[in-house]
């Protein structure tokens, strides 16, 4: 184990490494003028001229080219990422603001994604062929093939506007967060029961489990001291790799529901060629994407005693 998160630690290093280098490469290789994009951003696409955009390039004059890269490197390396060409405000602080926005829609998100799917997954895994694993197929395949957008505008036409019971948009209270929670979790839900359910399925056939249902166990004790953790390390490698899919991937669902979350300032500061803002959204991503990893194998490890005696 200590191996391991050696090696979680060295790719940690290399993400900011590399992460920082092409997010660099990329936005100085962007069509436009940079300048007049982060004036524009800065002081509105109303108001911004020339003059404007001559005292945003005289700005950046000092930080293009490799001696800005690698200083910004160097800092990163001290998560000092400076400020905001477009705001002036602190990186860090707008970064990380924005982050818990969208581990907090991420960590509802899998909750509920938890509730729905595990106990029908695994009540179909241990009745194959039943009404309820049958049912699972169609539903299933139905919700999976519904876009986030088309879903969340359903619910907020639906409990937003007919039923006037929850808000449509923006942040601040608990409320705001069901609708975006529900919309990422309903498509999750159907595509984790069918996972639980394969899962619980090669659990339920395997021949040590066999031989604890003919010892008379009951199902449920039989379930929780023989199938729980064999079926807990393979659904928690899942999960975390969806979680990540949330953290990452929530783009549409934020800008729906107005919701102030990284992916959704991602697009915008890539929009305006706020280069720290990109840069420290991209590596903080990257290392939360290694930091999960990590959590994965020492849980992972926990679950399966194999893995100690090995």
């Amino acid at each position: 184990m200590i191996a391991a998160l050696s090696w979680r630690a060295a790719q940690a290093l290399f993400v900011v490494l590399l992460v920082g280098v092409l997010t660099y490469l990329l936005m100085q290789s962007l069509p436009g003028d940079m300048a007049w994009r982060i004036a524009a951003g800065r002081y509105g696409y109303d108001l911004v001229d020339a003059a404007a955009a001559s005292k945003v390039a005289a700005e950046l004059s000092s930080q293009t080219g490799l001696s800005g890269l690698l200083q910004w490197l160097w800092s990163a390396l001290q998560f000092d990422f400076g400020p905001s060409l477009v705001s002036g405000e602190s990186v860090a602080h707008e970064v990380l603001w924005q982050l818990g926005h969208t581990l907090q829609l991420a960590a509802i998100a899998l909750l509920l994604t938890l509730l729905m799917s595990l106990p029908v997954g695994v009540w179909a895994g241990l009745n194959p062929q039943g009404v309820v694993d049958r049912a699972l197929f169609w539903l299933s395949s139905l919700l999976r093939a519904i876009p986030h957008f088309a879903l969340g505008l359903l619910l907020i036409v639906l409990f937003a506007i007919t039923l006037k019971i929850l808000p449509g948009a923006g942040a601040g209270q608990w409320q705001h967060s069901v609708l975006p929670a529900f919309t990422l979790a309903i498509g999750l839900s159907a595509l984790g029961a069918r996972v639980t359910r394969n899962l619980m399925f090669e659990v339920a056939q395997s021949a040590w489990y066999r031989w604890g249902r003919q010892k008379g166990l009951s199902p449920t004790r039989l379930f929780w001291q023989h199938g729980w953790r064999n079926l807990g390390a393979p659904l928690v490698t899942w999960l975390a790799v969806q979680f990540v899919w949330l953290v990452e991937g929530v783009v549409v669902v934020e800008t729906l529901f107005a919701w102030p979350g990284i992916g959704h300032a991602l697009v915008h500061a890539i929009f305006a060629r706020d280069i720290p803002v990109v840069q420290a959204s991209a590596m903080l991503l990257g290392l939360l994407f290694v930091v999960l990893n990590a959590c994965t194998d020492v849980i992972c490890y926990w679950l399966d005693p194999r893995g100690r005696q090995a």
